[in-house]
């Protein structure tokens, strides 16, 4: 099994918006108010560019695309970040994935100056909750305001 991670391009755009859809559907996450209902899903390399001081990079395996996580600005923040959009396909779990993606998201928050990264999530994602805890993540009685996923039932913020 050959393993890579790739920031993303065009040509990713397709396979991760269909992940993101099909494993948010695996949770419940459909329709707005969740992630996979944002209009960046239609094309993430457009939206991810050191530009915009935010990063998407893509979990390859055998060169067939598994997954994905992404850092960007919270509502335009200078010093707060969020962890976005972190979906593996159930092939593609545990093999640390999640963790060497959230890891990579994290070093890029912190070469953009973030000092703080937030995220939302939904409380049956377990596994998830658990990498974000294991990573320095602790947990929000309420969203930060502004947040964009009002449907979301877990918010956690972690200092960089």
């Amino acid at each position: 099994m050959n393993v890579s991670i790739v920031a993303i391009t065009s040509k990713y755009d397709a396979d991760v918006c269909n992940i993101i859809k099909a494993v948010g559907a695996e949770f419940g996450a459909v329709g707005e108010g969740f992630g996979p209902s944002d209009p960046e899903v239609e094309a993430m390399s457009v939206y991810y560019t050191c530009e915009n001081r935010s990063k998407y990079i893509v979990a390859l395996i055998d060169d067939k695309v598994v997954g994905g996580c992404g850092v960007a600005p919270f509502n335009d923040s200078d010093e707060v970040c969020e962890l976005k959009k972190l979906f593996l396909l159930p092939e593609a779990r545990g093999f640390n994935l999640g963790q060497r993606l959230t890891d990579q998201c994290l070093k890029a928050a912190q070469e953009y100056g973030f000092s703080r990264c937030y995220l939302d999530t939904l409380s049956n994602m377990h596994a998830a909750i658990k990498l974000y805890e294991k990573v320095g993540f602790v947990h929000l009685d309420s969203p930060l305001d502004g947040t964009l996923h009002g449907k979301c039932d877990i918010w956690m913020i972690k200092d960089l």
